[in-house]
């Protein structure tokens, strides 16, 4: 991107151009003249629009003028509103598969029992149902001064992994499907070194079923406890104690050796989205999915409420019509079900996103579908199931963050890749978080918390190969050990948050 512009048109077929800096009226570019004041990120018309006609960034229809728009007008949600969107699917047009890396790379990982690797080694304390969440966290508090856990230098430390549901809802919709998914999915994933389930006892998510109808972990290295079973708070925490400290010897024995690249699965994640987001950190992001896709690794993208709009897009990647299909089942599921619980599909972008230049969801999805690079679409997976397949895949998730990396993580993401450009600070334990800031602005001002600034594709001429390859090298250092800025924050204690779906009784 040349440096000093001041605003850039990402399509030949544009009708908006998107300021790179804030821009004052009378100002003159991309050849028109500003009618008014522009921020950074907004969109600027480049002709007169008139209502109705459809407003196009990235070469795609991101809404429709529902008032006149003269040239050189700001364009936002004063003026453009939502409108018509490609139905156009034609399954599998674009899917062309990427060649093969020449050298494929190795990252330090633990290899388990199952043949996955994990990018850290964790003990977990997952349970059944809130009731049983004081408890974990008592478990867990009590567990990090003992001199034991000190003790076992292999062994990243104890995550409660607590959340708010588990009982009060039915025992055989999709609701309880999903929970299980997530918790069995938890229990199976490679950065942990072992588990232990504690519910109550009396809850609809019982333990001896999360117990009995999977192994849930082919290393052994599984406890299970009720409170109610063990006889109280006091009581419970003691054997936990006991238990934990037999698991930690066990996942303690666990060494980083090379492992193939082909074993990182990365969830790749947007939230705090702004304009830049789909000029800078997520075209880069997407690059690098693509590396990792031609190392044999494995990349999800998830947020389904936050793909509307480009799914046809993702359809013309598809290796097949069936995957295809299976994505646009689930954006009729999301339509349904947003409409009988009184919502709707552009109920994004937030507030946040709307100060930093987004307008409609279309807008948004286009700029958010970008994470996901070029790479054909291999498969198509609900929340929480367990990915089987390698390449770029989908997951079915909600546009909430927390709730969708949960999913991810629940269907073997052991890394994190998370673009922001508002500036969003969660971690996801047991998988670490590589943050990506889109502009340089916020990183400047949120360094503690960035990992990565991708602001100087615009601020410095970086192309998006040479970012996306940078992140490519942040990922196998972050899997082979090198810590994040979130985890030297400590982040990941509360971001577990199983998606509820289903009436709460």
């Amino acid at each position: 991107m040349e440096q000093g512009k001041d605003a850039i048109r990402l399509n030949p077929a544009d009708t908006v151009i998107i300021a790179l800096k804030d821009l004052p009226a009378g100002a003159t570019a991309e050849g028109v003249t500003l009618a008014e004041p522009v921020k950074r990120g907004h969109k600027i018309a480049l002709r007169a629009i008139a209502p109705g006609e459809a407003v196009i960034r990235y070469g795609q229809t991101i809404g429709a003028a529902s008032a006149p728009i003269a040239a050189g007008a700001w364009v936002h949600t004063h003026n453009l509103g939502m409108g018509p969107h490609s139905t156009d699917y034609a399954f599998g047009e674009d899917c062309r598969p990427l060649p093969a890396a020449p050298d494929l790379r190795t990252f330090q990982g633990y290899l388990r029992p199952d043949g996955k690797v994990g990018t850290r080694n964790y003990l977990g304390i997952l349970t059944s149902v809130n009731c049983s969440g004081s408890v974990a966290r008592f478990i867990a508090e009590a567990a990090e001064k003992a001199p034991w856990l000190a003790e076992l230098e292999n062994v990243d430390g104890i995550v409660p992994i607590v959340h708010q549901t588990g009982c009060g809802m039915s025992g055989t919709n999709e609701g309880y499907r999903t929970l299980y998914r997530t918790l069995s999915g938890y229990a199976r994933n490679p950065n942990f070194g072992g588990i232990l389930l504690v519910g109550l006892g009396c809850e609809v998510m019982q333990v001896p079923d999360l117990v009995g109808r999977d192994k849930l972990r082919e290393d052994g290295n599984f406890r299970y406890m009720t409170i109610q079973g063990e006889g109280g708070t006091r009581r419970t925490v003691e054997h936990a104690l006991e238990a934990l400290r037999e698991m930690g010897a066990v996942a303690n024995r666990a060494r980083r050796t090379p492992q193939p690249v082909s074993h990182i699965t990365v969830g790749l994640q947007c939230g705090g989205s702004d304009g830049y987001s789909g000029i800078t950190a997520n075209p880069a992001l997407g690059f690098a999915s693509d590396l990792l896709v031609r190392h044999g690794g494995t990349t999800i993208l998830s947020e389904t409420p936050e793909i509307y709009g480009a799914e046809h897009l993702l359809t013309r990647r598809a290796v097949s019509r069936e995957v295809g299909e299976k994505l646009i089942e689930r954006i009729r599921w999301w339509e349904d079900y947003t409409a009988r619980n009184e919502g709707e599909m552009d109920n994004n972008p937030s507030p946040g996103n709307k100060r930093g230049g987004l307008t409609t969801i279309l807008e948004k999805s286009l700029g958010a579908v970008a994470k996901g690079g070029t790479a054909p679409l291999t498969d198509v997976y609900k929340y929480g199931e367990i990915i089987d397949k390698h390449g770029f895949v989908y997951m079915d998730s909600p546009g909430y963050d927390p709730a969708s990396v949960t999913g991810q993580i629940a269907s073997g993401a052991n890394l994190i890749v998370f673009t922001t450009g508002r500036g969003s600070v969660s971690g996801y334990k047991p998988s670490p978080c590589v943050k990506l800031a889109t502009n340089s602005e916020m990183y400047a001002r949120m360094a503690d918390d960035m990992d990565i600034n991708c602001g100087d594709i615009i601020s410095a001429g970086v192309t998006v190969e040479a970012k996306g390859r940078e992140i490519f090298e942040k990922i196998i250092a972050t899997a082979s050990g090198e810590r994040t800025k979130s985890e030297e924050f400590g982040f990941g204690g509360a971001e577990f948050v199983p998606w509820q779906i289903g009436a709460v009784m």
